[in-house]
This record gives structure tokens, sequence and C-alpha cells, in this order.
């Protein structure tokens, strides 16, 4: 049973040829004689298969193609997201093998060896897996980018670079943009060695293709640790403990990169890098930062390529969108839109400029740091160690005939002041504040020192807003909810059929069961009642309370609006927001 080709024959298993797979595609369905053509006259890479770039050019999809042929040859198809994973099996396996073939090895059965591989045409390397393991192999199919998360997740990411792979990589590879600056030391040069360079690399791939928002470095007493921010959410990167040695050259190699001091150890320092991946330009965010065990990083990532602006698709529902729609074509006054660090923010002030974008409008911009560049508005950094702030910046902005003004963040009198005045002189001010909720923007901007007359009489409107996690298309599923587990102000009663939708887990998702973000926002907007107790210096809860007589819409209330819609989970709304159960609400009753 040892000799590979006998156990070939055993379970009906016979190699195929690449123009023999697009035969099995046509006959199968998946594609039609013309996608076949193309398939076979694509000028793409010579080194892929039919059916690689049937599926690059979207004609079917890899998992259907893999099962057709699977099937055809005397392959099992396998799910991996669904698959009983025997990790022992890794013990004495050659991991080089893993890497270079891309397979990977799933469980034992009757005495053989059970290894994924998703190349049906190259089934040699399994003898290769054999003679190295001394194991009979009983090869099956599987998508590739399944194989390729088992294996990041159980040998962790760079674990190709510790293992001395360092043939070059696909078109994928990340590309550097600038020249790199290195000061001839001991740790620069090792931070320029191609092995630390690939497996920085590595890292930042891994973020991107993740669609993470943050990478965090940390040193810990055992090592050095991974996370990536994914969707609001942190999750561990599993990494092999022999990257340790490399821990300083990474953070060194990262420095270099952002143009910071590597020498420098005792100080926090911050800056940036700018990367291309398949033509797209992504700028990184660096901050470094020295804490106990060594240095921290927090890599920002900023995908321009996957960045959308239009208000239409953040998530607002339609009474909510034609309001705000409204709000930002007034001639003048302020709008604030308030949240947490990493609630959506910018995104909806940018969002907002390009619905007013126009050539008769003149936008201006002052912000810190500038995260994306939108064509048509003029933008200002500012850089507070030179004393160039956010109020310096508006002071001159006025000298140049805007009709309106971004300001990044209202952090202190000066700027608020100014901002103020903007606004009593006929400009329409967008900014942003750090509050929990939009009625307390009111008291953040009178504690600041600004008259409580003046801000009555220039905010406009506020928006308060978080993030919450979308429910995978995918595999999201309808339950029905135990009432005791529900939040006490969550409407049961507009509950359909009793059912709500949550988090499952597939393939699509990586099993988190969540895809992607959407906004849920608290629009207040001022009127005379809610003008005159900003006036008369009320607390917050009662301007709150009037704000909602006057039909405004809490965050939780939006967010129970999106739960019904089974867009999003009840635990997601929970996670991001407070009860409204002393807030005498009927809006949502009444929608």
């Amino acid at each position: 049973m040892c000799d590979q080709l006998d156990l070939h024959n055993q379970f009906g298993v016979r190699y195929a040829t690449n123009m023999e797979a697009g035969d099995i595609l046509l006959r199968r369905g998946l594609l039609d004689q013309n996608q076949l053509d193309n398939a076979r006259g694509s000028n793409g890479d010579a080194a892929l298969s039919v059916v690689d770039r049937a599926v690059d050019l979207g004609f079917c999809s890899e998992a259907d193609a893999l099962q057709a042929i699977g099937e055809e040859l005397g392959l099992e198809f396998v799910d991996l997201t669904k698959a009983d994973i025997d990790l022992s099996v890794l013990e004495g396996f050659p991991h080089k093998i893993i890497h270079r073939e891309t397979l990977f090895p799933i469980g034992r059965q009757d005495g053989h060896l059970i290894v994924a591989t998703s190349d049906p045409f190259h089934l040699y390397p399994i003898d290769e897996v054999s003679a190295a393991t001394g194991d009979p192999v009983i090869p099956v199919l599987a998508p590739r980018d399944e194989i390729d998360k088992l294996i990041k997740a159980n040998l962790g990411v760079g674990s190709e670079t510790i293992d001395g792979l360092m043939e070059a990589k696909s078109a994928d590879d990340i590309e550097f943009v600038g020249d790199i600056e290195t000061d001839n030391s001991e740790l620069s040069e090792m931070a320029q060695e191609a092995s630390v360079v690939k497996l920085v690399n590595e890292i930042l791939l891994e973020a991107i293709e993740t669609r993470s928002s943050d990478v965090h470095l940390e040193s810990q007493p055992d090592g050095l640790a991974i996370r990536y921010r994914v969707d609001g959410i942190l999750h561990s990167q599993p990494i092999p403990p022999e990257i340790n040695r490399f821990q300083s050259a990474i953070v060194s190699r990262l420095k270099i990169m952002s143009r910071l001091n590597i020498a420098e150890k005792r100080l926090p320092q911050d800056g940036r890098m700018k990367l291309k991946l398949k033509g797209r330009e992504i700028d990184v965010r660096v901050s470094v930062i020295p804490m106990i065990n060594g240095e921290g990083i927090c890599l920002r990532i900023l995908d321009k390529g996957n960045m959308s602006f239009d208000l239409r698709k953040l998530g607002m529902e339609e009474a909510t969108y034609n309001a705000f729609s409204e709000l930002v074509e007034l001639p003048h006054g302020i709008i604030l839109v308030t949240g947490p660090t990493g609630s959506g923010k910018t995104t909806t002030l940018y969002s907002a400029l390009l619905q007013i974008n126009r050539p008769e409008t003149k936008i201006i911009t002052t912000e810190d740091p500038v995260e994306y560049q939108l064509k048509g508005i003029n933008q200002i950094q500012v850089h507070t160690k030179i004393g160039f702030t956010f109020a310096h910046s508006l002071r001159s902005i006025l000298r140049h005939d805007p009709d309106v003004v971004l300001i990044g963040e209202i952090r202190d009198l000066e700027t608020a002041e100014n901002a103020v005045q903007a606004s009593l002189t006929g400009h329409l001010v967008f900014s942003t504040l750090h509050t929990n909720d939009a009625a307390g923007a009111f008291a953040r901007m009178t504690d600041m020192g600004v008259e409580p007359f003046l801000v009555a009489s220039t905010l406009e409107a506020l928006m308060a807003q978080r993030l919450v996690r979308r429910l995978c298309p995918e595999c999201k599923q309808e339950v029905t909810p135990d009432s005791s587990s529900l939040a006490p102000d969550f409407p049961v009663d507009h509950l359909i059929d009793g059912k709500l939708m949550e988090a499952r887990g597939c393939r699509a998702c990586r099993q988190v069961g969540y895809s992607g973000r959407m906004g849920i926002y608290e629009l207040l907007v001022n009127n005379d009642e809610i003008r005159e107790l900003a006036h008369n210096r009320a607390n917050t809860w009662d301007i709150k309370q009037t704000a909602v007589r006057c039909g405004m819409e809490t965050l939780r209330e939006d967010g129970w609006r999106k739960v019904l819609a089974g867009t999003t989970s009840a635990e997601e709304v929970m996670r991001v927001t407070k009860g409204d159960q002393l807030v005498a609400s009927t809006n949502l009753r009444a929608g």
C-alpha cells in the first residue's frame, strides 16, 4: 500500500491534464464553449491552469470546479471550514512541503494520511509526502484560499519565511513606495535582510487581505504578539515561536519604512508609509511606543482603493438620510458629528462633502492627519509641533473665501470660537466632537468656554454615530430568541413571526459570522425649544428628552431597526450602545 500508484488505483484516482480539466468543466455545465475558449486563450500567467483562468475570469468558483473535477477523477472534495481537522498529524510533517506545494494534512483514516491539496493536476507532491512521512497518503481537494487560511491559522503568519522559503512571491507582492534610508548600523543592516523584509511584507499582506483597519505588534514577556482589528474587533494572529528572535529586526524594518529613528527607543514616534498592492495605493500610519518589554507598534491601514464615500451606503435609515442631506445644503451654521475614535465620523463627513462638492462651491478642510485625498476639495494638514493648529489654520482659511469648512476636530476653546465665528460670517462648518451622544455636544461646547447663546444659535444639527458589524449575507440564520436574553428595551412586539437573524460563520466570512460594518445614527436637529434649553444651560438629559419628544431616534433605536431588518445582530447593538430604558421613546413604535 506504500506504493503511491497502487493507492491511486485503489481509490479510483487518476491524473488529469490541463486540457482535460477544461473539458470536464464544459461537460459539467460550469463553462460554456466560449468561456472555455477564453480560459484556454487568456493572456494571463502562462503557469496558470485552465481552471485557474476560469476562476480568475469569474466564470465559475474554485470550489465548484474542484468538486466537479474531483468527482470525475475519484478525488473527494472537502469543505475545510466544516471538516474536523486533526492537528496532531502536523507532528513530524515536513513544513517546507506545506508551504511549497500549498497542501495541508488534515487527519488519518485506516492507517492512511489524508492531505488536502488545491491542485488536481499535480498529485506528484503526494508521493513526496508519502516518502517523507513513511505513510500512504489519500489526497483530497480543497480551495487554495482555505488551505492558506489553515496554514496561517496553525503555523502562523510569516511561517513560510521562518522556514527559509525565500522564493519570489506572485504578483500579489506588496510594493513599498519611496526610498529606504539607513544609517549602516548593525540593526539597520539586519532590518534589510531578505528574510526580514519578506516577513514584514507577509504581516502587512495578511492585514490587507483580511480587511484589517489596524495591526498591533506588541512586545510581551514571552515574545512578540500580533493582533489584527477586523470590523472593529481584535483577533489574535498565531505566529511561530521562532519569529521572536526577529522581533527587533521587524520593528526596525517598520521604522525604516516609516522614516523614523531606529536608534530612538525611549520616546514615542509617529510616521507613515505608502504601499502598492495590485495597483491599489495603501497608506499606513505608524505609531511606535516604548513599553516595558520592548517597543509596541500600531499600524493604521488606510486602503484608498477599498474606500467609498457615499452617504447612501453608510447605513442611514431613509428618514435620517433625507434630513441629513437637507442639512448639508444649509448656507451657514455648524454641523457636528460625535462619537468615539474609530466610529466612522471622518467617513460620514467626507461623504457629506463629496455630496455637496460642486464647481461653484469652495470647500477647504483642516485635518490632523489628512487620511484620504478628495478630488476637488482643498485639504490642509495641521502641524501642532510648529504651532500650525486647527485654530491657526482656520483663521487663514477664512481669508481664502470658502463656502464650506471642515475642521478635523474641535479640541479647545480657540478652535471652537473660530468655528462659531466662521458660521456667524456665513460659512457652513463641519467638525467632530468626542461626546457619547448628540445632546451632549451642547454641554461640551459650553464647558470649553463658548457662550451658551452662541452655541444655541450656531449649532444646526448634531449627529452621534457608532459602527456595528453586518451579518454575513451568506450564512446568517433565522432563530427564535429567548425573550429573557434580549435587552429590556428591545421592541419584541415588532418581531416578525418572533424571529431574529443571528451570526453563524462560513467560508465567505472566515467563520466570524459578520462581514463589513455600517453605521447606526442619532440625528438631533436643532429647533427653538432645544435652542432655549441650550441658552439656559440645561443639562444633557433634558435636551435629549426634548429631542426624543420632537422626533429624534436614539442610537439604540436605530440599532434595533437594523436588528429587526436582519442586517445586524442584537449582540452588536448592545456592544456599542447603552440602553434607553429611561428615555420616553415612542419613535420605533410609530415607525
